[in-house]
Order: C-alpha cells, then sequence, then structure tokens
C-alpha cells in the first residue's frame, strides 16, 4: 500500500505561477508577515509532514475499528485524540483564524493547501478540525463579544471541538420546516428538539463539544425566516472559564455509514430534562444567515475533500501500477501494468484532473483573503461575488470527478481494487458522501444558476469568462505547437460557455424550471472549461520555463498534463452544452407513472 505524499510540488507550481501573490501579501492583515511564496511554501512544507506523517498512518484504524457508541458514550478510533490535540497545539486548524482569539491570522490561501492535504491523510479524521473550524469561523463572524471571548480561544487551541447542527429526521434540506425550539429564559434560551447526521457530535475527544445549533424561538415565523442559531456546549461554562455541570443533550446513536467510519456521525437529543441551555448567535430570526457563514466554508471545504481523497486514489493507483507485473511491454518480456495504454490512459486522466481541480482552488481561494481584508470596500465586495459564485462550482465539480478518479483508482487495482486490505476500496467509499452533504451538488447546482448566475444577470460569470479569453489569446501568441492546439480547443470551449450562460439567463426569465433541468450540466460545463482554463494556463508558465533553461522534469510533466487534460477531458464541455441549450419540457411533462 502506497504512503501519503503531500502534492507541494504541484502546489508550489499554482502559487508560484497561477495566482497574483502580492493581491495577498499587501493585504493590511498579512503586510506584518513580511510573507512572500517561498514562505508559504514552507509552512506547507510543515503541514504536508504532520498530514504523511502523523495522521495519514493512522487512515486504517480510523475505517477499520472506526468510532463506536460504547455504553451510551462515543469511542473514538484509535489515536484520533492524539492526533487531534497535535493539531489543535501546533495551530493548524486555526490558520486563518484572528489572532486575538488564538488563531495565527495566515490567509486562506495557506488554509486552502493545507485542508487538501488533511483529507488526503485521513478524510474521518479531518472532518473534525474542519467542523470546528468552521463553527469558531460563524461565532467570530456573528456572535456577541462576551460569546466570542468565551468560546474562541479554547476551540481555537483543539481544547474544545465544535459542531454543526441543522438537519432534523423531517428536515433534509429543507430547513424551512425545522422544528428544533428555543425558549427565552433570562439571557439564555431553553433548547429542545432532535438533530441527526451532526458530525462528531458527541465524544470524550477534547474537554467540550460546542454545538451550533438551529431552532425556532417560541412565536417566531414560519419558514427560515424564524430560525435563530444558539450556541448549546455539552458542558456550560461558568464566568471563570472553567467547566461547571453537563448541559442537557447527549448522543441518542451514531450511523452505520458506508464510509467515513472514522467520524462519528450522531442523532442528538437536546431537552430531556427540561431543556438545554443555549446562547443566541447574532439576531433572532437570522440564524440562516449567520449559518451560512459556516456552510459556506463547510462547501468549499468538500470541495477540497474530493481532491484531496482523489489525489491518495492517484499515488495509490501510481505506485500499484508501478509495482504490480502483468502482461507483455510493447518491447516483449514482463511488464508492470503502467507500461500498458490504457493503464496510462488512466493514470493520465487521474492526474490531470487533479491539477486542474487544485488549481482552479487555489487560485479562486484569494478571493476569499481579498473579500474578507481589502480596504477598498467596492473591491472587497467583487471579490466577495466571485468567492460566493465560485463555491457551489468547487464543490460540486470536484466531488463529481472526485468519484471518477477514486473509480479509475480501483479499476487500475483490478480485483484487487475490490479487495478491502488493498486500502483503496475505502478512498472510494470515502468519497461517495462528498457529493451529498453540505448541499448535494444538484442544490449547489440550482444554487449557481438561480441565485449566483441569475443574481447578478451574469454579471460576474462574464468577468470571468473574459479572463479566459484573455488566456486564449496567450495561447495564440505562443510559438509552441502544444499552445497553438490548446488556443483551437479552448476556443470553442470559452464560446460555449459564454453561449451556454446567456442560455440559462434568458431560461430563468422565460422558463425557470427548464433552468433548473440545466443547472447541473451547466455547473458541470463550467468546472471542466475553469479547470481548462487553469491548465492552458500552466502549459504556457511550464512551457516558458523550460524555454528559459529550467530543468526541472516536474515542468515537462506539467506540459504533458495539461495538454491530456485540454485534448482529452475538456472536449466533455461540448456535449454538457448541448445538454444545456437542449433542456425544454419534454423531461418535465412526463408524468410521474413513466419514470
Amino acid at each position: 500500500m502506497a504512503t501519503y505524499n503531500a502534492p507541494l510540488a504541484d502546489i508550489e507550481f499554482v502559487i508560484k505561477n497561477l495566482i497574483r501573490f502580492e493581491d495577498v501579501a499587501s493585504l493590511p492583515a498579512f503586510v506584518d508577515y513580511e510573507m512572500d511564496q517561498d514562505f508559504v511554501v514552507s509552512v506547507l512544507e510543515e503541514a504536508g509532514k504532520f498530514a504523511s506523517g502523523v495522521i495519514a498512518p493512522n487512515r486504517e484504524n480510523g475505517d477499520r475499528i472506526g468510532s463506536q457508541m460504547v455504553d451510551g458514550k462515543v469511542v473514538l478510533a484509535p489515536n484520533y485524540t492524539e492526533n487531534f490535540k497535535q493539531m489543535g497545539e501546533a495551530g493548524w486548524y486555526s490558520i486563518s483564524m484572528p489572532v486575538e482569539y488564538g488563531g495565527q491570522g495566515l490567509p486562506e490561501l495557506i488554509n486552502t493547501c493545507a485542508n487538501e492535504m488533511w483529507t488526503a491523510a485521513d478524510m474521518a479524521f479531518s472532518l473534525w478540525p474542519l467542523l470546528s473550524a468552521g463553527a469558531a469561523l460563524a461565532i467570530e463572524a456573528h456572535a456577541s463579544e462576551e460569546l466570542k471571548n468565551t468560546y474562541l480561544p479554547n476551540m481555537l487551541n483543539g481544547v474544545w471541538s465544535g459542531t454543526m447542527n441543522l438537519t432534523e429526521p423531517q428536515s433534509g434540506s429543507d430547513l424551512a420546516t425545522i422544528k428544533t425550539k428555543a425558549v427565552p429564559e433570562g439571557d439564555a434560551y431553553r433548547i429542545s428538539g432532535q438533530k441527526i447526521y451532526i458530525t462528531y457530535g458527541d465524544h470524550e475527544g477534547t474537554e467540550n463539544v460546542i454545538h451550533l445549533v438551529l431552532a425556532r424561538i417560541e412565536g417566531a415565523p414560519e419558514g427560515t425566516g424564524g430560525i435563530s442559531l444558539f450556541i448549546v456546549p455539552k458542558f456550560l461554562v461558568n464566568a471563570d472559564g472553567t467547566l461547571g455541570e453537563r448541559n442537557d443533550l447527549h448522543c441518542v446513536s451514531i450511523e452505520h455509514k458506508m464510509g467515513i467510519h472514522g467520524s462519528p456521525t450522531c442523532v442528538m437529543q437536546y431537552g430531556d430534562n427540561g431543556g438545554a441551555l443555549g446562547y443566541l448567535v447574532g439576531q433572532e430570526n437570522r440564524g440562516l444567515m449567520a449559518m451560512f457563514t459556516m456552510m459556506n466554508e463547510a462547501r468549499l471545504k468538500v470541495g477540497l475533500q474530493g481532491l484531496g481523497i482523489s489525489e491518495a486514489a492517484y499515488q495509490q493507483a501510481l505506485y500499484y501500477a508501478k509495482e504490480r507485473v502483468q502482461g507483455k511491454s510493447a518491447e516483449g518480456g514482463k511488464a508492470a501494468i503502467i507500461k500498458h495504454p490504457d493503464v496510462k490512459r488512466m493514470l493520465m486522466t487521474m492526474k490531470s484532473l487533479n491539477e486542474a481541480a487544485r488549481a482552479l482552488a487555489i487560485v479562486e481561494s484569494i478571493g476569499i483573503d481579498i473579500a474578507n481584508h481589502h480596504t477598498d470596500k467596492e473591491v472587497a465586495s467583487k471579490a466577495q461575488k466571485r468567492v460566493d459564485l465560485m463555491i457551489p462550482i468547487i464543490k460540486a465539480w470536484i466531488t463529481e470527478i472526485g468519484q471518477e478518479v477514486t473509480s479509475l483508482g480501483v479499476q487500475i487495482h483490478g480485483g484487487m481494487g475490490y479487495i478491502e486490505e488493498t486500502g483503496v476500496a475505502p478512498l472510494y467509499r470515502d468519497m461517495r458522501i462528498t457529493a451529498i452533504y453540505e448541499g448535494t451538488n444538484g442544490i449547489q447546482a440550482a444554487d449557481l444558476v438561480g441565485r449566483k448566475v441569475g443574481g447578478d444577470a451574469g454579471e460576474t460569470m462574464f468577468s470571468i469568462i473574459a479572463e479566459m479569453e484573455a488566456t486564449h489569446v496567450a495561447l495564440a501568441e505562443s510559438d509552441s505547437l502544444a499552445a497553438k492546439k490548446a488556443h483551437e480547443i479552448m476556443g470553442h470551449a470559452i464560446g460555449g460557455l459564454k453561449f451556454t450562460t446567456q442560455t440559462v439567463l434568458e431560461k430563468l426569465k422565460d422558463a425557470p424550471q427548464q433552468a433548473l433541468l440545466a443547472s447541473f450540466p451547466y455547473l458541470m460545463q463550467c468546472g471542466y472549461v475553469m479547470g481548462g482554463w487553469h491548465m492552458a494556463r500552466s502549459l504556457l508558465a511550464a512551457e516558458s520555463l523550460l524555454a528559459a533553461g529550467d530543468s526541472n522534469p516536474a515542468l515537462q510533466a506539467k506540459v504533458h498534463s495539461a495538454r491530456f487534460y485540454i485534448e482529452h477531458v475538456l472536449p466533455r464541455a461540448h456535449g454538457l452544452a448541448n445538454s444545456v441549450v437542449n433542456s425544454d419540457d419534454d423531461i418535465l411533462t412526463m408524468a410521474d407513472e413513466m419514470f
């Protein structure tokens, strides 16, 4: 079984060649660090060592033993508690949180790259720091100073952990039907109800678990406009910061899942004995807005989960392909299966999809830093609109292609891939949830078309397309034959995306149900074309460095993977464009009995 090695060379290539690093380094929040690209890479090298040396060796335990319910308590997989403690002490999951509450105050750019590594090392474990960091982010953005000072320091150093409580038995994605109730009591509320699918909802791995719970205050309006957000700690916190009595909440059971076995998915019960004490975050009836701060963070990180597992699957498949001797080579004699053309095709599909996804995620991550820290409100607002547009694409496209990549990993192993002990099947099982949770990919597509593209009449999307067109011109100006070919293919892809964007805008106005029908293929088209854009930029950058005398073999490998993506993967966008254009009333008018 292959060991995981953080893909630092490719991450460094993207940071040094595909982003405007000065846009981040010059922000007031970061100028004191005097950071340059080498500083970022050095931090990520340490993150990579932690991922490969501490987290990854325990992945098999997490999957095989998992978390269990024993005598009414949630017992975590072996070594999870120790690893989480180390991670908190090192400040890894508070990378981009404010220093005044114990965070590192570093750019989201670093956090994005590190999160890919955590997931690749062990996705089930990585959900723990991911949810804790997301809960802390929501508290920092919306809670009172008193609540921030009470909860954030211990959450950011790993002494306490955090969760997100949305879903209820009758309320999946339709949060308007939430029944959990909150009754005012002094400066707090009594919370009662049940929440399901709560990741790391209970455990003994930290001294306290801080739940963010959506509930409806008595007398609040029906629908999403009557939902509020509350901090509900497992143990109440005394005025001096010490822990008090156990709050009125407990884990009823944990789910038996297809994958991510190390992560306990809890059914949480609140208020069996009078109501759990909770504290309002933000304003009454504005809880969904506050929770979306955490949800958007989680959706971005789920996209990185898809990338991380894909990278682990690729590394394992590559290791196996080089070791497994089967059949004959073209030259005759026995050969490792990497010599076989179809295995090369599968490996290159995995490699190029991963590199395109990584470039997309890293490039767009700097928009979060600009939106959060730029002093020009107009610039910050424009950056936020772009982030909002890109989140559903990053979440859904990367997790969809991730299912393909991990499936190819199984295929390359042949029959051995279907055997649990090889370690590739757990990656395939873990990947499947990423397209479902934090809003299914169908919901992401509807959000992209209805709220993001439709919300500003395509202005943000067309601005991104204009950037793609600038790269298209640069391809034409290159003397490289590979760039000339890429220019032709990219031209069709960019033109197709411009046309379908206008198409979905027209459908939103004249036939909104048809727009929803077109939304998923449109999202996937966006992902493939944006991935192609960054692979075209990678091609130009790698060829330029080679022409300047850089002999790094990774640059020649980048040329090959960029060419493969543009010539063999990007054409998928054409078929998706046809699906967008041809979405009509036929399927919508079918009677249910016809299915």
